[in-house]
């Protein structure tokens, strides 16, 4: 049981900061991106209005699987669950008067991260920013694609590589940018229980460093900007403890595994992001109360960021207003409750410091499983984890199918009463106008300089060159992102799942 460790003490347990809270406010964002790039930078420029403290970028399907939006997989999926980006064109409209250089943006993204940070760093450039200044995250994280969510490319190995040379570049270009964000939110979406979540992510944070090592790179050369991404679920003192847990076995596995020597490379900062799968459609309005319970288990656990879930996610993409509730419940957090005001309320409780040795023991038994499998890039291949995530999340329905997991207004506790909110609703109009847009941007660019750059692109992806200064010029040539994900998977290949 932990009693002398204080806040800010390795192994973190208690917070990697002395006074957290009382000295600022966890970055309050709001995730947000629909539609066209016009409409995303308006919703963008509400919340700024409404008090967020920092951007969080969602990106449309096709993006996130390196298609344009004209490509026939496309079809229909256009700015759908997030913002279309197809060229640096829709990237200066995204951010058009916001200043990057004054905030702190963070884009979920995996296997296009390469070119999304290329095209924001080049957007901050025209404003005039100071890229080594810019400020913000990339989730970058390509291993929980395999296991969870499926927007994956290439192969793991040559999506290693990308990654690597993301690490390496942004290192001496963009050296306070989050250069990755290793998630265990999808893990946890896709059904796996609390130990898992943190097991597997931090697998998963283990292979991304034993990878940057092998490339060369110095362990504290660029573990103090990897960054985490968890889930805030229902469980509240559970949630609590899983934080504590991961942020000390993350501590001993950088310090007496690869050697780190700086506290800041032994520091699990992270962003919290409350349940999208625990939301339900009947009876949206109860969705608030597990949104500000799940809020609070984040802050109490001690994040770093957090975004709220609007209340009715489960029907549709947020309206405004539901995003303005989410955030609000924030704020009261925040400057309402007190909780701010200690920096681990619950340190020293006997139940929380029995659930955080049972899940960081718990964890640690995971993480020496996969090791004895060959480390997460085998276990991933041969879907040992995907299969421990699908029995957890198959004993979990059962569960709720036979009443032993209650669920409010779903299983129990239902109501006659059927109304809903209005859903959010994207313009059909609006696939049409992007891919006008698109083949705009192809016709008015230079197009023997375009074929330059991709050809210079692969010609460093055929060797060990880092990709990235040729991915960045591809992007300033306004080569889109579908014509930079199929220059590289012509050399790296397609993934396919074999098991």
């Amino acid at each position: 049981m932990v009693t002398s460790e204080q806040p800010g003490q390795f192994p973190f347990t208690r917070g990697i900061y002395p006074d957290m809270y009382r000295r600022r406010l966890w970055t309050m964002r709001q995730y947000a991106g629909f539609g066209s790039a016009e409409q995303s930078n308006a919703r963008y420029k509400y919340l700024l209005s409404q008090g967020i403290t920092g951007l969080s970028v969602a990106f449309d399907l096709p993006t996130q699987m390196g298609m344009d939006s004209d490509h026939p997989l496309a079809a229909g999926e256009v700015g759908r669950v997030g913002v279309a980006i197809d060229s640096l064109a829709d990237m200066q409209v995204l951010f058009d008067g916001i200043k990057l250089g004054e905030v702190s943006t963070s884009m979920t993204i995996n296997s296009t991260a390469a070119i999304l940070l290329c095209l924001y760093c080049l957007v901050a450039e025209s404003q005039g920013a100071d890229r080594k200044k810019l400020s913000g995250t990339i989730q970058n994280d390509i291993l929980k694609e395999y296991i969870a969510r499926g927007t994956y490319i290439y192969p793991p190995r040559p999506a290693m590589r990308i990654i690597t040379d993301l690490f390496a570049w942004a290192g001496e270009e963009v050296p306070e940018w989050n250069t990755i964000s290793i998630s265990g939110y999808h893990i946890r979406e896709a059904g796996s229980t609390a130990v898992q979540e943190v097991a597997f992510t931090l697998a998963n944070a283990i292979a991304y460093v034993q990878a940057a090592v092998d490339a060369g790179l110095a362990v504290d050369s660029f573990a103090p900007r990897l960054s985490f991404f968890f889930n805030a679920h229902n469980n509240f003192l559970e949630e609590i403890a899983k934080f504590r847990a991961a942020r000390r076995l993350y501590a001993h596995v950088m310090r007496d595994r690869f050697g780190a020597q700086s506290d800041r490379s032994c520091q699990l900062r992270f962003h919290a992001q409350t349940g999208g799968s625990t939301l339900t459609a009947q009876q949206p309005e109860v969705n608030v109360v597990r949104i500000a319970l799940q809020a609070m288990a984040a802050v109490l656990g001690g994040t770093q960021s957090l975004h709220t879930n609007g209340q009715d996610e489960a029907l549709s993409l947020p309206t405004e207003r539901s995003a303005r509730v989410a955030l609000r419940t924030q704020q009261v957090i925040g400057y309402e409750t007190g909780v701010a005001a200690v920096p681990d309320p619950f340190g020293g409780s006997d139940y929380i410091e029995q659930l955080t040795e049972q899940i960081e023991r718990g964890a640690r038994d995971y993480i020496e499983r996969i090791d004895a499998l060959g480390g997460a890039l085998v276990a991933i291949e041969r879907g040992y984890v995907q299969r421990e995530i699908q029995n957890a999340a198959y004993d979990y329905q059962r569960a709720v199918e036979d009443g032993r997991q209650v669920i409010v207004g779903v299983n129990k506790f239902q109501s006659e009463e059927h109304e809903s909110p209005t859903p959010f609703r994207i313009d059909p109009e609006l696939e049409r106008k992007q891919i006008d847009s698109l083949r705009s941007v192809r016709a008015s660019r230079s197009q023997s300089e375009c074929a330059a750059a991709l050809a210079r692109l692969k010609d460093a992806a055929q060797s060990a060159e880092n990709l990235m200064p040729h991915i960045l010029h591809c992007c300033r040539m306004y080569v889109t992102v579908g014509e930079i994900s199929d220059t590289l998977g012509r050399v790296f290949g397609q993934y396919k799942e074999s098991f």
